[in-house]
């Protein structure tokens, strides 16, 4: 209670002193957001959590203009808080939180019941309202479900496994074309479509997209190419200028000097969508150790950009959110990711027959395996594990993310018989695959399992030759998403795999839909287990 009474009465002068971080930020991070927008009257909504969640504010959009709103909001000496709400909704259409169909008393199976949920997933392009947070989409898309009404980067490409098994291809097309916009306005995908995502990304699972494709017209290729590496150029930004030991946005140089990445944002003040919380976060970590707030923000912010939003990895203590410290890390899963990436630049310029670009990423994709191996890869523990570029040292903690130079080639055929031994015995739990090996009420780590990583294990173990252990973690998990589908009648955002139920922990309740989970299950019930 004192903490919230602490926060409450922090006045509209806290504003001032968050506002000018919003400034001097990278192109697409200038772009104004809800906090931007609309200042003080912002700052007193989500600091008195008018609405449960923090994303229903800024998800909110203006029924005049934002600027004659904020002057009323000035003009009126004090609102309580029932005044603030109806104010709020006076001048605003407030979004309700989105649900799933209501389960119906008869259970069909999961494959039909995912095929009934994409049409309730499915929306069509938007246009934006000056004054509101959604970014423009050209083309119909597949949002997650529940308080996720826009579209996300890595969310989509587990989603899009689904569709194409279903028989959407239009709709994978669809999306692709729609994320290829977002890099063409911005520079790059962004977390998702919404102004207050635009100062980060997130997994680039791009190329993984365009590899779903069926597309063969060589325009449509070399767009596409041209894309991926424009994306590329985004996570490179700064590196020929880099300093060994030194770090820029999303890139680091090792000692030796290749350069690896790591996750990040243009912004170091709250989250819009979690103003509240990472105000408090900022607040504990400055009585325990007098840590700047904006450092805090900083990493909050690439702790989003990583999707294991949050997760013991970031954390100095592997325990408290206060310790995190996203930005000193070099992790497994995205410097995987940049080498899939890489191989796929070069695959599709093999295809439009650009030699000079074929050479380039070769060399990068093979410069930064060698980094990998340098740097990630524990060959005494046979586990790939985060670097602390700050400290010079790996991080002594598994995560399933160690899966994931498998999923995109970049282990030897020794490398991932070691993962695949350690994943069996650390990290395959009764109803999936564990995302940590750690407790701490975090929703990235143990008990929780989520839909993408048991697919970025089986299929990395498969590519190996790994096939009882990629089949091992595909049935338990199915069977994880039968029980609680036979239960509620409902697809999971989570799932806890130590009791096989639902998942626990984070910042917003437990949502229903979802889209990476049904892509995941069609997935692994299309490919056997």
């Amino acid at each position: 209670m004192i903490r919230a009474r602490l926060l409450a009465v922090v006045s509209a002068a806290a504003w001032t002193v968050l506002a000018p971080f919003a400034m001097a930020q990278a192109p697409a991070a200038e772009i104004a957001t809800p906090a931007d927008t609309y200042q003080e009257l912002f700052h007193q909504v989500q600091i008195r959590r008018l609405f449960p969640d923090g994303k229903t504010f800024v998800d909110a959009t203006p029924r005049r203009d934002p600027a004659a709103i904020l002057k009323d909001y000035r003009a009126h000496a004090r609102f309580t808080d029932a005044e603030l709400k109806r104010f709020v909704r006076a001048n605003f259409v407030v979004p309700e939180a989105g649900a799933a169909p209501a389960p119906s008393a008869e259970r069909t199976t999961l494959k039909a019941h995912v095929a009934q949920l994409w049409p309730h997933l499915t929306r069509d392009p938007v246009k934006p309202v000056a004054g509101g947070s959604a970014l423009a989409m050209d083309k119909p898309f597949v949002v997650p479900g529940g308080r996720f009404r826009e579209i996300y980067y890595w969310d989509s490409y587990f989603t899009m496994l689904g569709l194409k098994l279903d028989g959407r291809a239009d709709l994978v097309e669809s999306m692709i074309d729609d994320f290829g916009g977002l890099i063409d306005a911005y520079g790059h995908i962004p977390n998702g479509a919404r102004t207050y995502y635009l100062s980060r990304s997130q997994p680039p699972f791009f190329y993984a997209m365009v590899g779903l494709s069926e597309a063969s017209d060589p325009a449509v290729v070399k767009a596409r190419v041209d894309l991926m590496r424009r994306e590329h150029a985004f996570w490179m930004d700064g590196e020929k200028t880099l300093a060994p030991g030194k770090a820029y946005r999303r890139v680091v140089a090792l000692p030796g000097g290749a350069v690896l990445n790591r996750y990040y944002d243009d912004r170091v003040t709250p989250r819009d969508e979690s103003y509240r919380e990472d105000l408090e976060t900022a607040r504990e970590a400055s009585l325990a150790t007098g840590r700047p707030p904006a450092e805090v923000f900083r990493d909050l912010r690439a702790g989003a950009e990583s999707g294991w939003d949050f997760s013991s990895r970031w954390m100095a203590d592997g325990e408290h959110l206060k310790t995190i410290r996203t930005t000193a890390i070099v992790p497994v899963d995205l410097n995987a990711l940049m080498y899939g990436l890489e191989g796929a630049i070069s695959t599709g310029c093999a295809r439009i027959a650009d030699a000079a670009c074929v050479a380039e990423f070769d060399a990068r994709a093979k410069a930064r395996k060698a980094a990998m191996d340098a740097v990630l890869w524990d060959a005494s523990r046979g586990v790939y594990l985060d670097w602390l570029w700050t400290g010079g040292e790996r991080i002594d903690a598994l995560s399933a993310a160690t899966l994931y130079p498998l999923f995109v080639g970049a282990a030897s055929p020794e490398q991932a018989k070691a993962v695949a031994s350690a994943t069996r015995a650390q990290l395959l739990a009764s109803g999936g695959l564990r995302t940590t090996t750690r407790r701490t009420g975090q929703q990235w780590d143990t008990p929780n399992g989520w839909a993408p990583l048991q697919w970025v294990a089986v299929a990395g173990l498969r590519r190996y030759g790994e096939s009882a252990l990629a089949a091992e973690v595909s049935s338990r998990w199915l069977a994880t998403v039968e029980r609680e589908y036979r239960a509620s009648g409902k697809m999971l955002e989570k799932y806890d795999v130590e009791e096989a139920k639902a998942g626990g922990g984070g910042e917003y309740p437990l949502q229903d839909g979802f889209g990476w989970t049904n892509g995941v299950t069609r997935a692994l019930q299309e490919s056997g287990n």
